[in-house]
């Protein structure tokens, strides 16, 4: 189970199980996790439990929401990220993926071409992902049994043919700043949720609908689309 252990100065204060799936920060007494300080916002932010994955979404607040030194909106939270609010510090343990090296390791970016539209920038091909791909953290394979790997198609603009073998535990992919979703896999599949959408842009989808605010399966050939780029979403 993930925790937050509440710090000032060096000094700790508090520490807090992270068993729901919603947690608010702030100064006000009906918060989850109160800082009773003038430089923290009566509802700072908010950290979101999804799945086996934590978010964490700014609210506003008047001085920002920091992780690990860096101003966030949004922002996929990682076993060891300190999040600073006002002068307090939240350390984020999740001991489940302790022994995990880089979670993010498989990230696709996208870009702006010269006319304002979105385009994937390089992506490995999937010749050259040959080998034994990796199980997601805490899956382990069946014996004899190779689990199914998901993959990413991107179907239009440049690169369109390339591939993203989604064998990590969980991939970012999108446009920072602008549209950002992460794809999660787990022992019952995959799994996709938006972590960042600027304002004015419109909303990842998936076969044409609108992502929510919680997380989406995704099934063999399902149409994702993120920032513009269009990738069909395939089982190996």
């Amino acid at each position: 189970m993930a925790r937050l252990i509440l710090s000032l100065d060096g000094q700790v204060l508090a520490e807090y199980n992270m068993s729901r799936e919603r947690y608010t920060v702030g100064r006000l007494p009906d918060n989850d996790i109160r800082i009773d300080h003038p430089t923290v916002s009566g509802h700072h932010s908010v950290l979101i439990n999804i799945l086996n994955d934590s978010f964490l979404e700014d609210l506003n607040s008047t001085n920002g929401t920091y992780v690990n030194g860096r101003l966030v909106r949004k922002h996929a939270l990682q076993n060891g990220d300190v999040i600073t609010v006002g002068r307090h510090q939240l350390r984020f343990i999740d001991t489940s993926t302790e022994d995990v090296a880089d979670e993010f390791a498989r990230t696709l970016v996208l870009d702006r071409d010269a006319d304002g539209n979105a385009v994937a920038m390089a992506v490995p091909p999937r010749a050259g992902m040959a080998g034994t791909l990796p199980t997601a953290a805490n899956e382990p394979a069946a014996a004899g049994r190779r689990p199914a790997v998901g993959r990413l198609q991107v179907l239009n603009g440049r690169f369109a043919g390339r591939e993203l073998v989604l064998g990590k535990a969980l991939t970012t992919l999108g446009l920072p700043g602008a549209q950002v979703v992460a794809v999660t896999r787990r022992a019952d599949g995959y799994h996709i949720v938006a972590i960042e959408l600027a304002a004015g842009e419109p909303p990842p989808r998936v076969n044409g609908e609108p992502l929510g605010a919680g997380a989406r399966r995704l099934d063999d050939h399902d149409l994702v689309e993120v920032a513009g780029t269009k990738m069909g979403f395939f089982l190996a």
